[in-house]
């Protein structure tokens, strides 16, 4: 699989941002910190919308930029799309218009055979299901379908890399629902390369499958989702939102109580039925604080999801009464917050075999 490096140096009198990053050549990589910390300048710099003063950007085979060779191709010669946080559609073309002129550039500046991006176009319109929208003009759609119709634009033009600056960060938290089974969809079935700023952590755990931390233009740390949202020493997610991500597929459907199960390496849980097929792939998300632990395994007990693992480490939190516990449960990692106190009454240590007793799972994508 083809690799992204970007490497982007920017000195300013009030903001320095200094990367070199190594991500994958498919999904979404998500770059995600506070305002301020040099997200959206990093993505302008991939675009050649900001100009580094040192850097190489590299996409597979293709290097747009490598200031040691005094390569700099502008944005136009750059194979990219990219979906701002506003639609950024015409206003005085329908939808159908508004695509076309995104293929009119395609073909002018990138050179695409006709009949290919005409295909591409179709694809997708179909991908994001906007062929009802065709003759509608911009001021006739709601906020998710305004950002549905300018991914398709984006995407019509068959780019190498996809750019999305905060996409959902206009919209209300109903458009946000309505437009993420679509992002999903996306990632899923395209094969093109996105990389996604966010200061959302709801959207990282929903949507990403590598993610950057920056802070202050720096990087904080990068990985593999799970692996980076399961940190304990300088976490990304604290407080009541810290948990983990896991992976895994509907194994079996209770329909007498109305209940789905999730199947993982390392373990199962049950969930509220979602209407999900057996074998649907699915990410779930299990909260530090929904976690307590056991030296035995539970019995007659109204928490229906047990899972067997070994203590990773035992770390202080945020408060002083309180430590995370990391379990490795077969291939997954899993949090739980629990007291100092019963850490000491349990005697628990690091290397321990424990039962994980989890009082409630979130299925997030």
């Amino acid at each position: 699989m083809s690799r992204i490096h970007l490497q982007v140096k920017i000195n300013r009198s009030a903001f320095n941002l200094d990367v070199d990053l190594q991500l994958p050549g498919q999904g979404i990589s998500a770059i995600f910190g506070p305002s301020g910390s040099g997200k959206t300048t990093l993505l302008r710099a991939v675009a050649g919308l900001e100009k580094n003063q040192e850097g190489r950007i590299q996409i597979g085979a293709n290097i747009w930029q490598d200031t040691q060779r005094g390569i700099y191709l502008p944005t136009w010669q750059r194979s990219l799309g990219y979906v701002f946080q506003e639609s950024s559609l015409l206003p005085h073309l329908s939808v159908t218009d508004n695509l076309n002129f995104g293929l009119k550039r395609a073909l002018k500046t990138m050179g695409s055979d006709p009949s290919n991006a005409a295909k591409a176009l179709h694809a997708s319109i179909e991908l994001l299901g906007i062929g009802s929208l065709l003759k509608r003009m911009p001021n006739e759609l709601s906020g998710g379908e305004r950002q549905r119709v300018a991914i398709a634009r984006a995407i019509a033009m068959q780019p190498q890399l996809l750019l999305m600056d905060e996409p959902l960060a206009s919209l209300d938290a109903a458009r946000r629902q309505e437009i993420f089974p679509w992002l999903s969809k996306l990632r899923d079935e395209l094969k093109m390369p996105m990389l996604y700023v966010t200061h959302s952590a709801e959207e990282v755990t929903r949507l990403a499958d590598h993610l950057v931390v920056l802070d202050n233009g720096q990087v904080k740390t990068q990985g593999p989702v799970n692996e980076v949202l399961t940190q304990v020493v300088n976490p990304v997610v604290v407080g009541e939102d810290a948990g983990a991500l896991i992976a895994g597929c509907i194994g079996a459907v209770d329909v007498q109580w109305h209940l789905s199960r999730v199947d993982f390496e390392g373990g199962c849980v049950w969930m509220r039925d979602a209407a999900l097929q057996v074998g649907k792939a699915v990410r779930i998300r299990i909260l530090a604080r929904d976690v307590s632990l056991a030296t035995s395994e539970p019995q007659n007990t109204s928490i229906q999801n047990q899972l067997r693992g070994s203590i990773q480490s035992i770390t202080p939190d945020a408060h002083p009464s309180q430590v995370m516990v990391v379990l490795k449960c077969g291939a997954e990692e899993v949090l739980a917050r629990v007291t100092k106190r019963a850490i000491d009454e349990l005697a628990l240590q690091v290397g321990m075999t424990v039962w994980a007793q989890v009082k409630s799972v979130a299925l997030v994508a």
